[in-house]
């Protein structure tokens, strides 16, 4: 077994609260608040009640579901859910310098695993930190092949690796778990977003149920080569694994903290196409029946999506077309503003056929230090201007302000919890060092 992977195996296994530094601390936090907030969002999303009610009947115990009813479940079906409802309103969180979106595969996983083991809060919050960097370095060595997704991929052996650390198991354990996971991993598509395949999500999903997993094979005896990760990373799920670079300033260049938060709620590579023609918007300020088109250029990956008719409200998400008639008619391209509704609003549908998207090479080159976006907004009584951004707002290169994400989070927790118990949880949260248990936090999600 690699050096590189028992290294950070370790790292997952012994890193305490008290290592991670202030600023990092408050910064795991936020991202634990935020992702509580999609997870009981994306839980009142038709197909998700469908998948819990279809499961209800073989309900075990041990882990709470974090939607309407709060239902319990064995630890592996409660991350399972919990994680599919976190991924299908396109708005967790993610990496800015590789793909993926390490805290709604991880977080599902932990929660459930602490709920059951009764782990401390401040346990769950070092877990989290360092599993979090063991994705981010996962997932920036890993090249995945050209149509993959990195649901239930890279992301997945992070999810074993913080699981197994809330379990109580040690470095061998950790790194046990992690191997035994490597075949586990999923081989999901791109080409579900375009199709509407909320399958996708599915997958997601499958990394919280092996982080709940792994650890009770670890526990159990089961063995795993020793090369595991880097074959399948390297040769069979990937195209390459380079592990040169995997520890570069471990443990004092914290991973969580070059994260990215969204508020559009759409796949994070139009962020920046939407956030230059907010500035655009703002300063025309046209009518939606006053734009003659809408030109957007940026790098190949977000230029892919440029479907002007997506099918349903998940494909919705990853059309830059639509997204942009949304902002454009409805002010904003949040969630409660890219809804089913929007697919059949008569203004959003007239416009986004005036939405034109093209790859600018020259923008592509610079990903992903940067993540370009142009637009040139064109008004039927002549007008234009064109609007450019360097990559999207909500990274850490440009950060949104603290308060904008506690308000997403309040928006978003609303639509399970009432106002006043939305502030209680997002104390409690706040205050998640001091839990004793993790099922402190689901009792409270019970007793609302």
């Amino acid at each position: 077994m690699g050096h590189e992977i028992e290294t950070l195996a370790k790292f997952a296994a012994e890193t305490r609260w008290a290592d991670v530094p202030v600023p990092v601390q408050k910064q795991t936090k936020l991202v634990l608040l935020d992702t509580i907030g999609v997870i009981l969002a994306g839980s009142v999303r038709p197909e998700v009640i469908a998948v819990r009610e279809r499961m209800a009947p073989t309900a075990g115990t041990g882990a709470t579901v974090y939607a309407r009813g709060w239902p319990t479940h064995d630890p592996r079906t409660a991350a399972l859910l919990n994680g599919i409802a976190g991924r299908a309103i396109e708005l967790c969180e993610g990496l800015r310098l590789a793909s993926g979106q390490p805290a709604i595969q991880i977080l599902p996983g932990m929660l459930a695993v602490g709920e059951h083991a009764k782990t401390s809060g401040k346990e769950l919050l070092a877990a989290f930190a360092a599993g979090y960097d063991v994705a981010a370095r996962i997932g920036m060595a890993f090249t995945p092949r050209p149509l993959a997704h990195q649901n239930g991929q890279a992301m997945l052996l992070a999810a074993a690796a913080a699981g197994a650390r809330m379990r109580g198991l040690d470095a061998a354990g950790v790194s046990r778990a992690m191997r035994i996971s490597a075949v586990l991993m999923m081989t999901p598509s791109y080409m579900n977003t375009g199709a509407g395949a909320t399958a996708l999500n599915i997958a997601g999903g499958m990394s919280g149920f092996a982080g709940a997993l792994a650890p009770d094979l670890a526990l159990a005896g089961i063995e795993a080569q020793p090369d595991a990760i880097e074959e399948a990373l390297g040769k069979l799920v990937g195209d390459g694994f380079k592990t040169d670079t995997l520890l570069d300033d471990l443990g004092t260049r914290w991973e969580i903290t070059r994260n990215y938060f969204r508020l559009h709620a759409c796949c994070n590579p139009i962020h920046p196409a939407l956030d230059a023609l907010t500035a655009a918007l703002a300063q025309l300020k046209p009518r939606a029946e006053d734009i003659e088109r809408i030109d957007f250029a940026t790098y190949r990956f977000a230029s892919v999506m440029r479907g002007p008719n997506p099918p349903n409200f998940f494909a919705s998400k990853y059309s830059l077309p639509h997204a942009a008639a949304v902002m454009v008619v409805r002010g904003r391209a949040q969630h409660s503003d890219i809804d089913d509704s929007a697919l059949t609003d008569p203004a959003i549908t007239a416009l986004r056929a005036r939405v034109s998207v093209v790859e600018d090479p020259a923008m592509s080159a610079q990903v992903p230090r940067l993540k370009p976006a142009r637009v040139t907004l064109t008004l039927k009584d002549g007008r234009s201007l064109t609007h450019s951004c360097e990559s999207h707002a909500g990274d850490f290169h440009q950060p949104y302000a603290e308060a904008v994400l506690r308000s997403k989070f309040r928006e978003l927790a609303g639509h399970v919890l009432s106002v006043p118990r939305v502030a209680q949880v997002e104390q409690a949260i706040d205050a998640c060092e001091q839990w004793t248990s993790v099922g402190e936090f689901a009792a409270l999600l019970r007793a609302v």
